[in-house]
């Protein structure tokens, strides 16, 4: 629907309240500043991120740098003996002793990860401005610009905030309907080490960050953040005022605005950060000369060319993908008022649409940094010690977060990731070595910037359940095929991705050992963050033959497979995956008629548990189907009614994914709809918790994780589209409260860009695009129809 012209909103209010606008699938829009992180507007680059308050008094803005977090580079060779625990533990479970299996176990940890810090915050203060009328703040998906407009004694006061990639600078215009109605003080405070000092007419910040942070929930101990002048990240954050008339002047820590009619705050941001093995404080890149070259250059440009050149580069990425559901009779309201409606069960479709804008908007503005994703915030974060540190959790939370990139047109933002598991798979050879005994490489339950892969738990305090797991590196390896699947890039799979995957095969093929029945298990293991009880009663997580690990392996056999025979690779090393593949342990169907999480028929330790990492093979992975594997998919859909609806905002994204491919859309939708469940901002101790959607439309586990976000936006393009390399399902889970719509350029396996129209639940007209030129086959409703097109050619399919 039409975004809401801004010029209008401002005439209309100088009028009187708005009182009726269209609908938005793009805006983000209040009626009051934010008082809490979970109500800010945020912005980003894919480098810098911005949380903007809007207060219209003492407006602050949280800062941050992708590439600012607390550490330096890791030692991956920080418990060279762990290896030697691997056989007892081994001796433990062959001899069914779980408990002293996990007591061993612990043997197999190491250091915890660092933490993503807090860059610091930029206030504005406009001592006049206390009592006013007609307000009004968005965040406009279409351009990535944020606005604030307001009225105080007959003046309309207006601010207008961006962060722009090609420019790499924030930019903030205030203006003034009146002449020299602007007076303000613009100062800058963080949590970090920092000093502030003016110089050549500009606010210079230098700082540090801590060499060490302790994780937060560790909960309060001495020593938890850790500085040292001479140890850490270093940043530079330089802020300059271009006036249009008015003074400005300069304290020992401010900027002082008095007299404006309009003025322009640029901020650049850089870091000392050179690479995950490069020290930060003796190697690092000149953080000072970077920010001041990127400043003096955007200096030099027009404000509206810098804006103009924003929005260009924003907009190549965002409007790839188009989504319509049809009317709404939805009225229009505030976002936080919206959600609160929906949350009562009435019907938004624009808001349903606005939420999977939001996630491609998220992914673009926090995914364009070589060698470094988007972590658990995204990149934004208030916390010195964020919420599980603001970290790379990889036993689901940071592969979610990449689920959109390649089937929503964002393949290049797949990138940050990508690099990220080249670097880590560096670190996880010396850790298959050393935790493991075994060649190829490995990574636990988290890592950060500096690229950590050994098992957390602090050299044997973790628990076993979340601290031991072992299948990271096998895992986001799968990532690496899932590029080339869409996007046939050879250079890439030949040079960068086949070499990475074939040393996770190496560590599985190291790993595994045979059961009794002689097939191949891994042992020891967990299933993520859950627990078992066995026959006897003992609750616990070590076990040989975890469902969740054999499965990444079966999904990761099966991918290298595919690339050797992309690559004409043939050689005994293959065979050998061939036969392991073929003679792994099979999945079982429990009692229940569910899909064993366990080796054994075990209960569960928390049925309703929020992981379901066994289900892997149906989502992400590929080998369980409704129809391939139809007794495994029922088996997962049992697995799923018994765990219930209710769970944690990743987790139900997750679900959403799950329920997707079990082609079930009114099930996959229901549970849409409880993702946008309205959640209070945390500091409010507001009385509606629990995993949803907070004001902003930030996913809140709680606490707010950005992957929910991630996760929602990707489901809904897997109710609409589902693929393999050699088919693409269309409309194989659309739901009934979506009978009519279209959706324009989302992405198929094969290098294939898809456009539908639907209309009463029956698919219309059907667009294909071949970005690499090949061959695939349209399903719908029972009817396939072969297709082969040449690189760059188009055709039009009807039903």
């Amino acid at each position: 629907m039409n975004k809401k012209p801004f010029a209008l909103i401002i005439l209309l209010y100088a009028l009187g309240p708005v009182k009726s606008f269209a609908q938005s699938a793009d805006v983000l829009w209040y009626n009051h500043p934010a008082d809490y992180f979970e109500q800010t507007l945020v912005l980003g680059n894919g480098k810098m991120g911005a949380a903007v308050f809007g207060d219209v008094t003492d407006e602050k803005i949280f800062l941050n740098d992708i590439t600012l977090w607390s550490g330096e580079p890791v030692n991956p060779d920080n418990n060279p003996d762990a290896y030697k625990f691997v056989a007892p533990v081994r001796k433990a479970l062959r001899e069914e002793n779980y408990k002293l299996a996990d007591s061993l176990n612990k043997n197999l940890q190491g250091q915890f990860s660092q933490s993503y810090a807090p860059l610091g915050t930029v206030k504005i203060y406009f001592k006049d401005h206390h009592s006013y009328t007609n307000y009004y703040r968005e965040l406009d998906l279409k351009n990535a610009v944020s606005k604030l407009s307001y009225e105080v004694n007959g003046v309309q006061y207006q601010r207008e905030y961006f962060v722009s990639n090609p420019d790499r600078v924030m930019a903030i215009k205030l203006s003034a309907s009146k002449k020299e109605a602007i007076n303000c003080t613009v100062s800058f405070q963080s949590l970090l080490k920092y000093v502030i000092r003016e110089e050549k007419a500009t606010m210079k910040v230098t700082g540090y960050a801590p060499y060490h942070a302790e994780p937060s929930y560790r909960g309060n101990m001495p020593n938890a953040v850790l500085f040292d002048e001479s140890k850490g990240t270093r940043f530079t954050s330089l802020f300059k005022i271009k006036n249009q008339d008015g003074q400005v002047s300069f304290t020992d820590s401010t900027i002082e605005l008095s007299g404006c009619t309009e003025a322009i705050l640029y901020i650049s941001i850089a870091t000392s950060f050179n690479g995950f093995n490069k020290n930060p404080a003796t190697e690092g890149l000149d953080d000072q000369a970077i920010a001041l070259i990127d400043l003096k250059k955007a200096l030099k440009k027009p404000y509206p060319t810098i804006k103009k050149t924003h929005v260009r580069d924003y907009q190549a990425l965002y409007n790839r993908v188009e989504l319509d559901l049809g009317t709404t009779a939805a009225p229009d309201l505030p976002t936080d008022e919206r959600l609160l409606r929906y949350s009562e069960g009435k019907e938004d479709k624009n808001l349903e649409i606005l939420y999977f804008n939001f996630g491609r908007y998220l992914l673009i503005a926090s995914s364009r940094t070589n060698g470094v994703p988007a972590n658990l915030q995204g990149i934004w974060n208030p916390y010195i010690r964020p919420p599980w540190s603001s970290n790379y959790t990889i036993n689901i939370n940071l592969e979610e977060n990449y689920w959109l990139a390649e089937i929503a047109n964002l393949s290049e933002l797949h990138r940050p990731l990508l690099s990220f598991i080249n670097n880590l798979s560096q670190t996880g050879a010396i850790t298959a070595k050393t935790y493991y005994g075994v060649n190829g490489w490995a990574a636990g339950h988290n890592s950060d910037i500096w690229a950590m892969s050994n098992p957390v738990g602090d050299f044997g305090k973790g628990d076993p359940t979340w601290a031991n797991w072992t299948m990271g590196g096998v895992w986001l390896s799968t990532h690496l095929w899932e590029h080339y699947a869409f996007t046939h890039d050879k250079d890439f799979l030949k040079k960068t991705a086949y070499p990475i995957m074939k040393k996770a095969v190496q560590f599985c093929l190291g790993w595994m050992v045979k059961d009794k029945d002689g097939k191949w298990i891994t042992s020891p293991g967990t299933s993520p963050e859950n627990n078992y009880i066995t026959a006897q009663g003992y609750r616990g997580a070590t076990l040989y033959g975890a469902t969740a690990d054999l499965a990444m392996i079966r999904e990761l056999f099966e991918d290298f497979l595919k690339a050797s025979d992309a690559l004409k690779i043939d050689d005994g090393f293959i065979k050998q995956v061939e036969d392991t593949h073929n003679n792994l342990h099979p999945y079982s169907i429990g009692k229940k008629g569910n899909l064993q999480e366990w080796y054994y028929d075990w209960e569960d330790s928390d049925p309703k548990h929020r992981h379901q990492t066994h289900l892997f093979g149906l989502h992400p992975g590929h080998h369980i189907t409704p129809y391939e594997t139809p007794d495994l998919a029922n088996a997962c859909r049992t697995t799923l009614e018994i765990k219930g609806d209710q769970t944690t905002g990743w987790s139900k994204g997750w679900r959403i994914n799950l329920w997707a491919r079990l082609w079930d859309g009114n099930r996959a939708y229901k549970m849409y709809r409880e993702l946008l469940k309205y959640v209070d901002p945390d500091g409010m101790n507001g009385q509606r918790r629990g995993g949803g959607t907070y004001p902003n439309l930030f996913d809140a586990h709680p606490p707010f994780q950005i992957d929910g976000n991630f996760g929602g936006a990707s489901a809904v393009i897997e109710m609409l589209m589902q693929s393999t390399g050699e088919k693409i399902f269309l409309l194989p889970a659309l739901p009934d409260a979506w009978s009519e719509g279209n959706i324009k350029g989302i992405c198929a396996r094969g290098g294939f860009e898809v456009s539908m129209k639907w209309d009463n639940k029956t698919l219309k007209k059907t667009t294909l695009f071949s970005k690499t030129g090949g061959i695939t086959t349209l399903v719908y409703n029972g009817i396939q129809k072969k297709i082969k097109l040449k690189k760059g050619e188009i055709t039009e399919v009807s039903w």
